[in-house]
């Protein structure tokens, strides 16, 4: 009598079908004075711009597929990616049945160094068209942002401390995708703000005030 497991069905675990499971991340920045961008890498063969991905090997986790993938593809490291969401349906990946464990990065710019001529950072409004899905993934991951932008300063560490309000809002600008009312803006954020008592002086104007977050 065989003592290998079957469900209540009789079925071993052999004889369902299993899809590949694949890792894809979205790494997310803002350079100075641009747009919220993202990082993509050439596919060796296809030639065309993707996330960085990769199939997780036999006995591999999931976050070190991740890594691998950004060091081996988009030549960074020191990143740390959390989990996103789960990709599943089967129809998304015209190679075959295969799930995506979507991740997340956001990293300030002057972190993040690309690797080689094979990656590059466009803005997000720019990398469309992007083949297994990846499209979705992006959509996803900018809204994920987005939504923690919505009410609280520069969450994720993007900017330098200590800034400007003004060099806030066109941070939060960046990431949002939108224009911001200097004044509704201002209102809404220093709830959440220490102010310094360096300031910062541009041109003939008023010196302004330069903040800590919290």
């Amino acid at each position: 009598m065989s003592d290998e497991f079957r469900d209540a069905s009789g079925k071993r675990l052999a004889d369902y079908p299993r899809p590949s499971v694949a890792v894809d991340t979205a790494v997310l920045t803002v350079p100075a004075g641009g747009a919220l961008s993202v990082v993509q890498v050439r596919d060796a063969v296809a030639g065309d711009w993707r996330l960085p991905g990769t199939f997780v090997h036999e006995g591999e986790r999931l976050a070190d597929a991740v890594l691998r993938s950004l060091r081996e593809k988009a030549g960074v490291s020191g990143l740390a990616p959390q989990q996103l969401h789960v990709f599943d349906d089967p129809a998304r990946d015209d190679r075959g049945w295969v799930l995506s464990v979507a991740h997340l990065d956001v990293v300030p710019a002057p972190a993040l160094e690309l690797g080689g001529t094979r990656a590059r950072l466009v803005p997000v409004a720019e990398a469309n068209g992007m083949v297994h899905g990846h499209d979705d993934i992006l959509e996803f991951a900018v809204a994920r942002l987005r939504s923690v932008y919505s009410d609280a300063p520069d969450p994720r560490g993007l900017l330098d401390e200590p800034f400007t309000m003004s060099e806030l809002r066109q941070l939060h600008e960046a990431v949002l995708g939108e224009r911001l009312l200097p004044d509704s803006f201002r209102r809404a954020m220093l709830p959440h703000l220490t102010p310094t008592d360096t300031k910062r002086t541009d041109g003939p104007g008023k010196p302004a005030t330069r903040y800590l977050r919290g």
